[in-house]
């Protein structure tokens, strides 16, 4: 029996779980450039409850898109997080004309004694592009990335580009 590799899980929708700070970082990393509407956020505050519907990029199949010369993909998801006591957020319309563009999740320790636990209590911050940010306060980290689409080609045939 072998390991199992990335490309095995190439073609399969994502389904992921975070429990602590460096799972959340590979979340981050998947969900990194997408883009969604004011009107694609959700809090469900009696569930504690916080979700996003995003358009993803899929960074995990961009380099096989590239060595091939087919279109890169985008794909539907939903990203989720539980036990969200508090939300705030600078910056966002909540309206479904404007356009956001996520460029990174992270977590930081509610107090410096928090340090030693990776999974909460603590913060979590969505960063957009354009100053806007989104913090939910949360009691431990319980997020969930799950594409809900079959992928499709990115619109603008283009993989997403950060210069300097």
């Amino acid at each position: 029996m072998s390991d199992a590799r990335f490309e095995d899980g190439a073609e399969a929708p994502l389904r992921l779980i975070a429990r602590d700070a460096a799972d959340l970082g590979v979340l981050s990393a998947l969900v990194q450039d997408a883009v969604l509407t004011g009107a694609d956020l959700a809090w469900a505050k009696g569930r504690r409850r916080f979700s996003l519907l995003l358009n993803r990029f899929r960074w995990e199949d961009a380099a096989q898109a590239r060595a091939t010369g087919r279109r890169y993909e985008r794909v539907r998801a939903v990203l989720e997080f539980g036990d969200v006591l508090a939300v705030r957020h600078q910056g966002l319309a909540r309206d479904k004309d404007t356009v956001l563009s996520l460029l990174s999740v992270d977590y930081s320790p509610e107090t410096p004694e928090d340090a030693d636990s990776p999974a909460g209590p603590g913060r979590i911050t969505l960063t957009f592009a354009g100053d806007g940010a989104l913090e939910l306060a949360v009691e431990c980290i319980e997020a969930e990335l799950v594409d809900v689409t079959r992928p499709y080609g990115a619109p603008s045939g283009q993989a997403p580009t950060h210069p300097d």
